[in-house]
């Protein structure tokens, strides 16, 4: 029985199949799970992995999502791993079990039931939420992008509006084609931008009786007293100046204090007609990771983590990407909730995995900025490079900042599938985007 025990995989649990999760889950399967030396679980209550930061492209259906979605289940047979759907629910740390809820879908038919899962090593990945800080009207009256349904949502609700104010014969009400953006972080600045490209180009297919610069109008609205407010003052004053003269309506300094069903109020009493509201301001991880068996959260919900990315309480569980607080000593707080980050720590932690499997102590995770990149559409791109490799930072904007900007998910998508079929698949849809429609019309 020794010798069973002793022989037997480690079992290495991920919760959460994002940029993060999956990264790990693909490197630990074509290594440890390959050779048999770990049974490797990811468990996610999608089907389907969407990189995050392109749900403003399909929110604004800027971007065909057949053409980027990824088979949680295929993956898992192609890369020597399990998959499992389900949304964790609890954690028992003495058994070291992992419990998922029923799944249910959405005819509200059980597909699986409550399950455990047993695990060596866990890693939860499950990312993070929109943050509306209880403002009364956002969960009855705003979308968020949280997950690939809320972007297509979105995208339907878009395209409607625009039928039916082509289709209507009566005159358009204060609220109609108006589009508010709660937050002018980078997934807001990039869709107001995606959004006053693509509303145009679904007008040009033939609804006539819309005049885009005089019946849509974009908002995008911050609390803080300039747009990109966590980025540097010259990546906000690029952003604003390119929105500007876009005709885009910028209100800083503008707090928010209800959403309503055909407006948005200000602190101030200003009321912003709107048909359509996105809240995409502020983020905070998963409610259920406060009630996890006792492991240590901040006010936000995130695990808090050592730099081994290790939870505080417990050695077995680890925690990376936006669902931790994992320090940043080097600047006296907390790596921020970016994607370099993500890819980062799965990187980092594929190697500690196997350092614990070892013996040998682990190595604590650096956080390493490369800079802040944010996408305008097909306008322009701001950003700065090498922030915190050296001293200062350079700013670039146009054609170079759009082609690194786009190297961020080419990274993503190496760590997922490798060079071959990324070159392969990059070319693919170099020559049908020739001949499609550059808009999604469905």
């Amino acid at each position: 029985m020794t010798s069973k025990a002793q022989s037997a995989p480690h079992r290495i649990v991920i919760v959460g199949g994002g940029a993060a999760g999956l990264e790990l889950a693909t490197s630990l399967g074509n290594t440890l799970g390959r050779k048999g030396q770990a049974d490797i679980t990811l468990i996610d209550k999608a089907r389907t992995h969407v990189w995050k930061p392109k749900l403003h492209e399909i929110a604004a259906g800027s971007m065909d999502v057949a053409r980027h979605e990824l088979n949680y289940l295929a993956q898992a047979h192609w890369h020597h791993f399990h998959y499992r759907l389900g949304e964790m629910n609890g954690l028992d740390r003495s058994r070291k079990l992992v419990h998922v809820a029923p799944f249910v879908d959405e005819d509200g038919v059980a597909v699986t039931s409550q399950q455990s899962f047993p695990y060596d090593t866990l890693v939860v990945a499950v990312g993070s939420r929109s943050n509306d800080f209880g403002t009364p009207g956002v969960e009855q009256h705003a979308l968020k992008l949280e997950t690939l349904a809320d972007a297509e949502r979105f995208h339907r609700r878009m395209l409607d509006a625009c039928m039916r104010a082509d289709s209507q014969t009566t005159p358009l009400q204060p609220s109609q084609l108006q589009v508010a953006v709660i937050g002018a972080g980078a997934t807001g600045v990039e869709l107001v931008a995606q959004l006053h490209r693509t509303t145009r180009e679904v007008v040009a297919y033939g609804l006539d009786r819309i005049d885009p610069e005089r019946d849509i109008k974009l908002h995008l609205i911050e609390a803080a007293d300039r747009i990109l407010p966590a980025l540097s003052p010259r990546i906000s004053k690029g952003a604003t100046d390119l929105l500007n003269g876009l005709g885009i309506a910028v209100h800083t300094s503008a707090r928010v204090s209800a959403v309503g069903g055909d407006s948005v109020q200000l602190a101030d009493g200003k009321l912003i007609p709107a048909e359509l509201v996105v809240w995409a301001a502020g983020i905070k991880a998963p409610q259920f990771l406060q009630n996890i068996d006792g492991l240590e959260t901040n006010r936000i919900n995130q695990l808090v983590v050592h730099q081994t990315l290790q939870t505080t309480l417990d050695e077995n569980i680890f925690a990376m990407g936006d669902c931790s607080a994992c320090p940043w000593p080097e600047k006296n707080g907390f790596v921020p909730p970016r994607a370099q980050a993500a890819h980062q720590q799965a990187s980092h932690l594929r190697k500690q995995i196997r350092r614990r499997l070892a013996g040998q102590p682990l190595v604590p995770y650096h956080y390493r900025d490369f800079g802040s990149l944010v996408s305008l559409g097909d306008y322009s791109a701001v950003g700065s490079l090498m922030g915190g490799l050296m001293e200062g930072s350079l700013f670039i904007d146009g054609l170079i900042a759009r082609l690194m900007y786009t190297s961020l998910y080419k990274m993503h998508e190496l760590a997922l599938h490798g060079i071959t079929k990324v070159a392969m698949e990059t070319l693919t849809r170099a020559i049908t985007r020739r001949t499609e429609a550059h808009v999604k019309l469905h």
